[in-house]
């Protein structure tokens, strides 16, 4: 059995795929690199059958009618013979020394009678086109080194949130939980990740910063102006979210109230896209949201709009929008994430 999977959803990636696919390389027979062409109509496809060509046993070129990043996803769990789970995007990719490191440690999981469910580790978001870089750390809220279940996590930080740039799950365990991610959807990356949680029963935390996060590239998704014009697919992911997982059902405390936490980040973020789009068509749309959640379950709505990121959102008319801009934009330059 391959140790670990990867997933590389490609989408006319032909110009950048290159360095995302030479980073992975180094794994060599322990790994499996997923190409997944999505019915690019470049060179996409070509490129990645010339590198199954180059490494017959590594690298597999899968080609499919065009379903966006969540089928390509599907595609990946479905296909992946490995022990192990991660998706990377196709104009990101890893760093060597954390990447060699964290596949020893998925090797000694491997050897394990029950192999530990969830790995993580940092992230970089990298600003390329002005030379910003910004670590993103889970070690304020998780103890290094240790294989722990939920109860072990040391704090929960509103903001502070498992992205998918941080996670290798257990592949058995995405098969078990059934997840498959919408279609023609962006920012299924929150699905991916909030969905599987509360079947996580062990994880471990490695402070290295493997995944580096391309940021800069026109067009990309999240993209302040081209999250305005997906709001409705922002808004898709968040109802699937408020759906797919009752935090309440959730016994263990840390993990609903994480739950809870992500639940928030997201909703915030949609509620100011909505806001920076000044289009009273979306400020509907987000009064509908919360309407949604507050129909759904009045706990989360009142965990949701009272928490500390939702702050901003408990205000009504246009102070209440220019706070909720001021925050999300305050957000915005700390962490770099657009």
């Amino acid at each position: 059995m391959k140790i670990l999977s990867f997933c590389v959803p490609c989408y006319n990636s032909y110009t950048f795929m290159r360095k995302c696919i030479d980073s992975l390389l180094p794994g060599g027979e322990d790994v499996e690199i997923l190409i997944i062409d999505d019915g690019s109509t470049d060179r996409t496809g070509e490129l990645a059958d010339s590198y199954q060509k180059a490494y017959p046993g590594i690298v597999r070129a899968i080609h499919q009618e065009n379903g966006g990043h969540g089928a390509a996803v599907n595609t990946g769990i479905r296909e992946a013979k490995g022990l192990y789970f991660k998706v990377v995007d196709s104009d990101d990719w890893v760093d060597r020394d954390a990447y060699l490191q964290i596949l020893d440690t998925l090797r000694r999981f491997s050897e394990m009678e029950k192999p530990v469910d969830m790995h993580l580790s940092n992230f970089v978001y990298e600003k390329l086109s002005t030379g910003h870089q910004r670590r993103m750390l889970l070690s304020p809220l998780f103890p290094e080194n240790q294989i722990i279940g939920w109860d072990g996590m040391k704090r929960n930080i509103k903001g502070f949130s498992i992205l998918m740039h941080s996670v290798i799950y257990r592949t058995g365990l995405l098969h078990d939980c059934g997840l498959k991610l919408p279609l023609h959807t962006f920012y299924v990356d929150n699905l991916y990740v909030y969905i599987p949680l509360i079947h996580v029963k062990t994880l471990y935390y490695e402070n290295v910063s493997f995944y580096r996060y391309y940021i800069g590239r026109e067009g990309q998704s999240v993209a302040e102006q081209t999250m305005i014009k997906r709001i409705d697919q922002q808004l898709r992911v968040n109802y699937a979210m408020i759906d797919a997982v009752d935090p309440w059902q959730v016994e263990e405390p840390h993990l609903r109230k994480y739950l809870l936490s992500y639940l928030e980040s997201v909703t915030v973020v949609s509620t100011s896209i909505g806001y920076l789009s000044k289009d009273p068509v979306n400020y509907k749309k987000i009064d509908d949201l919360w309407k949604y959640i507050y129909d759904h379950d009045r706990r989360t709505y009142h965990q949701l709009r009272y928490g500390v990121l939702g702050f901003a959102m408990r205000f009504k008319g246009a102070a209440g929008k220019r706070l909720g801009i001021f925050f999300y934009h305050l957000a915005q330059r700390f962490i770099g994430f657009n």
